[in-house]
């Protein structure tokens, strides 16, 4: 089951990898007498309609769980009893559960542990009674959050519904202290930081590169920093490239408590202030961290490149480094725009002809991913302000500088240099894959922008990525900017890990994965631990006999936990812009209509927060959509188109729901 609503629900089948697609389009409809209270992440059986109620359209009814299948999507078993999480709430003279998946239904709570929870308390429940309907069910109070009014306890509830473990396993906790106790640490918690934490002997086995100028660029607030870099001129022209990526395979070996911590997390959790890291702070923000001014191991990307930016030649090598300068984003590009106070310009002097280089390197490779064709879709992130309480208290849009842009193309280099060696060496591997835009994507496109009335020419049957980065280009900085670039990525397919090297269409490359944040992400740490066995001389049948099992099963558990973590993280994100605006109900607006749907359409504001004005709430009749970009009021004649300037009034906040909702002024 993947939705439920109060009369009907949604199932959707597994794929034959056995993992649960995103395409909503394969959703079995169940009409509400069928559901037999079964709950969004249960595991049923459903037998298909052979007269549906819409032509062309699945419906179903459930005959039973599933009690063949493997693990769920949200990390639970169909042995073990569902947990929901929702909000306590008062109704004819008791407490019921009002449920996220469902807000408009009441769940029975177990009266055993009433007394502990607390009136609009967002909560986690446990079934602990199925009944033969959702009336049937009662629930027993499992963990608590907070008030459901804030966005913080909202967000604790998102984590647990999406199988986010905030706390880590015992033995994996006892290694990362045991690693950082051998290495004559104290806890982070005690502030005591810095200094060398290796032998000598294993300092003499690798490249000694601490003479080098290396340096980190992260935001000011970053703890875990895993890459560092340094560029100097070669004689005959062009550069040489250090990439240089925190050694975390160095502690984290293969199937030890840690590793099966970090497979099971897949990846670091990012919202608001907030993280929940892959790997226990002791590594991910002391040991592995490329901290400034301390030695750390690191594994290496060393790159030659002519004076177009051309890589002629790589090799990969464990080294030693020691970060002179940690760099910040932000003052980095007051530095380039010649815009820095003097504190700044001296703070980075030790590295400034470097970053010349880099500014000079950087267009090259602009040109380069212009002319082949790579992709930049304006993403529209959000920048979230919290005080120290927790709360939201500012959102904007996040700016993105030359700086950003520079390291973005230096770590897409080496990414690139990595899944080459894998390619030409024929590793077992885990890529970073793109495919192809699908056909009936591309047809769904071509309607957006001809209802848009922005003009296209694709040559073929599927546009080339030249001719998609035009038309992002086209509309840039334009009101028609955020429905284009939103189609066309709706037009992608989303890119995953896979153990064959597919190549990345938006990036416009034939080898792509991820090197570059082993502290992150696993795919990165997974990687690295190949690389290291075959840096080390290890041949490839030994490589395929030892990696070739892991590969599949980590490329398929990356996927699905990189998923969970974005969906956790856009969730999180919609609770605290809900929770900002709540400041402001009964206020004006001024937005442009980012999307339609049936039920009415989206309006966004310049600071990035998007709300919702309700079918209901323009015309007495039904509106009629059309071709996906508009809504007509029949009544009237009135029509909401994508793209057009509107003003709006702020109505109502939902903070547990993520939900913001306007009216036309």
């Amino acid at each position: 089951m993947v939705r439920v609503s109060g009369n009907f629900g949604f199932a959707r089948p597994f794929g034959q990898d056995g993992s649960l697609p995103e395409d909503r389009s394969l959703d079995i409809f169940i009409p509400g007498k069928y559901l037999k209270g079964y709950l969004p992440g249960e595991q049923v059986q459903v037998v298909l309609s052979r007269h549906p109620r819409r032509p062309d359209t699945r419906e179903g009814e459930i005959m039973s769980m599933a009690r063949s299948a493997e693990q769920k999507s949200t990390a639970q078993t169909v042995e073990q009893p569902p947990c929901v999480t929702g909000t306590v709430i008062s109704q004819f003279g008791r407490l019921w559960l009002n449920p996220d998946f469902c807000p408009g239904m009441l769940l029975r709570l177990d009266r055993d542990g009433l007394e502990k929870a607390d009136l609009g308390q967002k909560v986690a429940a446990q079934l602990v009674y199925r009944g033969r309907d959702y009336d049937g069910h009662v629930f027993a109070l499992q963990r608590r959050f907070g008030d459901s009014t804030t966005a913080l306890a909202c967000c604790n509830a998102i984590l647990f519904e999406n199988g986010i473990a905030t706390e880590y396993p015992a033995k994996a906790l006892q290694q990362a202290k045991a690693l950082q106790v051998a290495a004559g640490r104290l806890s982070v918690e005690s502030g005591e930081t810095g200094g060398a934490h290796f032998s000598l002997q294993e300092k003499a086995d690798r490249l000694d590169l601490t003479d080098k100028a290396i340096f980190t660029v992260d935001s000011d607030a970053t703890k875990d920093m895993d890459d560092a870099l340094d560029i100097a001129p070669l004689p005959g022209g062009g550069w040489t490239l250090g990439v240089h990526i925190a050694d975390v395979s160095h502690y984290v070996r293969s199937y030890d408590a840690l590793d099966k911590a970090a497979l099971a997390r897949g990846t670091s959790v990012y919202w608001a202030d907030r993280v929940v890291p892959m790997l226990p702070p002791q590594l991910s923000n002391d040991l592995c961290s490329l901290n400034a001014g301390v030695e750390r191991l690191a594994f290496s990307c060393l790159m030659q490149l002519d004076a177009d930016g051309n890589v002629w030649q790589f090799r990969f090598v464990k080294t030693v480094i020691c970060s002179r300068v940690k760099g910040v984003y932000t003052e980095i590009n007051a530095l380039l725009s010649d815009k820095a106070e003097q504190a700044i310009v001296e703070k980075y002097a030790p590295i400034a002809d470097q970053l010349t280089m880099l500014q000079q390197l950087y267009l090259k490779f602009a040109a380069k991913r212009q002319v082949r064709g790579g992709m930049d879709i304006e993403s529209g992130e959000s920048k979230l302000t919290v005080d120290a309480s927790g709360k939201c208290i500012g959102v904007s849009k996040r700016q993105s500088g030359e700086s950003e842009r520079i390291i973005e193309e230096c770590m897409i280099l080496a990414n690139g240099c990595a899944a080459r060696y894998a390619r030409e060496n024929r590793l077992p591997f885990l890529y970073r894959v793109h495919e192809k835009p699908t056909a009936d994507r591309v047809d769904s496109l071509k309607t957006v922008l001809g209802a848009l009335g922005v003009p296209y020419h694709f040559e073929k049957e599927l546009p080339s990525q030249t001719e998609l980065a035009e038309l992002l280009e086209q509309t840039r900085c334009t009101p028609l900017e955020t429905p284009v670039h939103t189609a066309i990525l709706r037009a992608m397919t989303k890119a995953d890990y896979r153990p064959q090297p597919l190549g990345h269409y938006g990036l416009a490359l034939q080898d792509y994965a991820h090197f570059t944040s082993p502290i992150r992400r696993y795919p990165d740490l997974a990687i690295h631990r190949i690389l290291s066995d075959a840096v080390a001389r290890q041949g490839t049948t030994d490589l395929t006999r030892r990696y070739k099992g892991f590969v599949e099963y980590a490329a398929t558990q990356s996927s699905l936990r990189e998923r969970m973590a974005m969906k956790a993280e856009r969730d999180c994100e919609d609770c605290y812009k809900a929770e900002y605006m709540q400041q402001f109900v009964g206020k004006l607006f001024d937005g442009v209509i980012t999307a339609v749907t049936g039920f009415g359409f989206y309006v966004g504001l310049p600071d990035t927060v998007e709300g919702l004005v309700r079918a209901e709430t323009l015309s007495a009749a039904p509106l009629q959509l059309q071709e996906g970009v508009s809504l007509a009021d029949p009544l009237t004649g009135k029509i909401w188109r994508v793209g057009d300037a509107l003003r709006v009034r702020l109505i109502s906040v939902s903070v547990p729901l993520g939900q913001i909702d306007f009216i036309p002024e």
